[in-house]
């Protein structure tokens, strides 16, 4: 069964000449949100890909408006279910970011709450975080596999497509099947991403930030991941017209296979934050060196490292990242720790206890933190952290290997 809502018919775009951008602007009704849907097997695996989170990067949108042309017809051929969603409706209408609040800051636990926040829900983005995860429950809670959840983003700096990856076995497994650079940390450096919610539902997720807003080649980029993940999930079986998806994702991988991020510049619009001009995407940096400017003068890296995610736009609260490679030996020492579950025993230690209300999240005493490195936290998955007055609390995701959707179809 397929379903193919309007939005796939009366694409409207224009061509920067000066700089040979081609702009898309999708004709999106506000709440819209689904762009197509094509189902197969139902107790087969299930893929979601959402496009355009933020309202100024189309090209996630356009590239599954492409795609669900091609899918059309081939349900009988499918061992799974696929979905393909439009993000910010109201704010893709308009060509921005969003309209009151980063729509991919919102899937906090206070705003997805029966009551939740009554100011945010009145927003435009309220609107849409509530049709989004009506939308998206509905589609986890009759999954009888295993689901996998793609965000697809892009960038205003330049630079290589690559992969962000909350740092769980089930997540890592799925993103090293892509041949693309993948990113771990990115999310556990924010606060209330969808891909977050969404793997602490048990869903295997992956961000992909596909190119420079409003690039055809980002389209293009975004086209290939999706065809490929479409085979990597087992919904599509492996063809010789999927060989060239696969090649030219490979082409983009150029700086090698895994990095993790080491700091976040996080900024308000009361910075007056500004990039200096000419980075791209994993150009490399040395610590001192002056990359920005704010109201208090240069801003200089903390850090030697490959700078990521650039900001060149006004709206945002990531003013850079800074990142560093992360050799496959350390990865396979992780995955054997975690198979052994040494973070159960973590908690034993001098100065660390459990959280009472949340098992996967570890308070850390000050003095221990000092003396026992987080990278120890980091190979058993506690990426996430936040100090808590003179506590530092770290957290893991949920359902690390295990996936709550597949013995679903067992039953």
């Amino acid at each position: 069964m397929a379903v193919v809502s309007s939005m796939m018919v009366g694409e409207r775009f224009m061509v920067d000449h000066k700089i040979g951008a081609l702009k898309e602007l999708p004709d999106i009704a506000p709440g819209e949100h689904l762009i197509a849907a094509f189902t197969g097997n139902p107790e087969g695996p299930t893929l979601i890909a959402v496009g355009g989170l933020h309202g100024n990067e189309s090209g996630g949108v356009l590239a599954l408006t492409n795609l669900s042309r091609r899918l059309h017809g081939m349900e009988e051929e499918l061992h799974g279910r696929i979905y393909f969603i439009a993000g910010n409706t109201r704010a893709l209408a308009k060509g921005v970011r969003f309209i009151d609040y980063d729509l991919n800051r919102s899937w906090t636990t206070k705003n997805l709450s029966s009551a939740g926040s009554k100011g945010f829900l009145m927003t435009s983005e309220g609107s849409e975080l509530t049709e989004l995860s009506q939308l998206i429950d509905s589609i986890l809670i009759t999954a009888q596999d295993e689901v996998y959840v793609l965000d697809l983003h892009s960038t205003s700096a330049e630079g290589v497509p690559f992969a962000t990856v909350g740092d769980t076995m089930r997540n890592r497994h799925f993103a090293r099947m892509f041949p693309i650079s993948i990113i771990l940390g990115i999310e556990e450096q924010l606060d209330g991403t969808m891909l977050e919610y969404l793997n602490n539902a048990g869903a295997v997720t992956l961000g992909f930030e596909g190119g420079q807003h409003y690039s055809p080649e980002t389209v293009a980029n975004h086209e290939a991941l999706v065809w490929t993940a479409m085979a990597n999930t087992g919904i599509v079986s492996e063809r010789s017209e999927l060989k060239p998806q696969r090649d030219h994702l490979a082409r983009s991988q150029k700086l090698g296979k895994i990095f993790e991020i080491r700091y976040r510049h996080a900024i308000t619009g009361e910075d007056k934050f500004e990039m200096d001009p000419g980075f791209n995407n994993f150009d490399p940096i040395v610590r001192g060196q002056a990359i920005a400017r704010d109201k208090r003068g240069p801003v200089t890296a903390v850090e030697s490292g490959l700078l990521l995610m650039p900001l060149y736009q006004k709206l945002g609260e990531d003013g850079f990242f800074i990142g560093r490679r992360v050799a496959s030996f350390w990865l396979e020492i992780s995955a054997i720790l975690r198979r052994l579950n040494v973070q159960e025993l973590v908690s034993f230690l001098p100065g660390v206890r459990r959280d009472p209300n949340d098992h996967e999240t570890l308070i850390v005493n000050t003095r221990v933190a000092r003396i026992l490195p987080l990278q120890v936290f980091h190979l058993l998955g506690f990426r996430r952290r936040r100090w808590s007055g003179d506590k530092l609390v770290v957290s893991r995701r949920r359902h690390d290997s295990i996936s709550p959707f597949v013995s679903r179809g067992e039953k």
